[in-house]
């Protein structure tokens, strides 16, 4: 058998690119299997160029770096990252459940025994993150991930951030627009509040089958919609799931649940999820609604046709010269089995 490529030589040209299975601004994620090892896994391509572009250099580092350090069952696995002179490479764990989204899509909405099911796991994802002084900022259902197993990954930290310890230690404007918490909009400074905010905003769209906020064309609206308005309830919604969503929707963040300090325990202990036993859940002993049935480890029925049907190119010119002479980037290269090892 042949040896294990050492990722700091590691290319694109160890991996046979077989779809592409999402795509963002941010550049693409193909479908990939590692040569040597037969390996099926997502890279995530990131065009060097586009990052200066728009200066997200320190975005895209602070991603890497949380991807390296965070180990959680509800949050992807890196397994390695590599670079050359045009691009930037995360190799990611495949989730062939696909996106939450996709599957939200088909049937509309969920009820609320299979909503809690899934947001059970995202609290426990944020939970940790917050441990680590680390707030997500993206929590969508494009970036729930369903895996092999029917348990979920969240994926995408390009929005991240560290060290955030208060209620006003983030500043940027980031985020998708339908899930921003006030305070982003308010440029006041933010912390850890704002992915409970986002909590309550994918609850709220897996029952209902939309965000709590929603305007096709007007940001505008939107936005004012956010900082003052209140989302309308089904009659059908149980109280439970209402006095919670009001919870999470409290527009000043230190009134919010979970917003003092980021800490999940008034969510992990709210009558919604009194029957959810967390250290269960923890250890994935539950059985999920969904099992993904695939036909083999690199399956993509479950990933929506816009992507896969994407012409899959990786240019030969990017296959070449290691940019070795940047310093932007020099601490890029990673892989997870020296972790294991060293």
């Amino acid at each position: 058998m042949e040896m294990e490529t050492d990722s700091a030589h590691m290319s694109i040209e160890d991996f046979t690119l077989c779809k592409v299975v999402g795509k963002g601004s941010y550049g693409t994620v193909m479908l990939a299997r590692k040569k040597d090892t037969g390996e099926v896994l997502a890279i995530k391509m990131l065009k060097k160029a586009y990052i200066k572009k728009r200066k997200q250099e320190d975005h895209t580092k602070t991603e890497r770096f949380i991807l390296e350090t965070i180990n959680h069952p509800f949050i992807v696995n890196l397994k390695y990252a590599f670079q050359n002179k045009e691009k930037l490479y995360f190799c990611l764990e495949f989730c062939p459940g696909g996106e939450l989204f996709f599957h939200l899509q088909r049937v509309e909405n969920f009820d609320e025994e299979v909503t809690r099911f899934y947001s059970a796991q995202m609290v426990l994802a944020l939970e940790h993150l917050h441990k680590q002084d680390v707030i997500y900022r993206d929590l969508k259902p494009e970036n729930v991930l369903i895996n092999h197993d029917g348990y979920i990954k969240l994926t995408d930290f390009g929005l991240a951030k560290e060290n955030v310890i208060t209620n006003k230690d983030a500043m940027s404007f980031c985020g998708t627009p339908e899930y921003l918490a006030p305070e982003i909009l308010d440029r006041k400074g933010h912390g850890k509040g704002v992915d409970w905010w986002s909590l309550g905003s994918i609850i709220y769209e897996m029952i209902v089958g939309l965000p709590p906020f929603y305007e096709k064309d007007n940001r505008e609206k939107l936005f004012q919609q956010i900082k003052t308005g209140e989302p309308e309830y089904p009659e059908d919604m149980t109280d439970a799931c209402k006095d919670l969503l009001m919870g999470l929707f409290q527009k000043d963040p230190s009134k919010r649940l979970g917003g003092e300090n980021g800490d999940a325990n008034p969510i992990k202990n709210h009558p919604w999820y009194s029957q959810v036993d967390w250290d269960i859940l923890m250890e994935k002993k539950i059985i999920p609604p969904f099992k993904p049935k695939l036909d083999s480890d690199d399956d993509t029925k479950y990933i929506d046709n816009e992507f896969t049907e994407m012409v899959p190119f990786d240019s030969a010119a990017d296959n070449t010269v290691l940019d070795s002479g940047s310093l932007t980037w020099k601490d890029f290269t990673f892989d997870s089995k020296q972790l294991n090892t060293g």
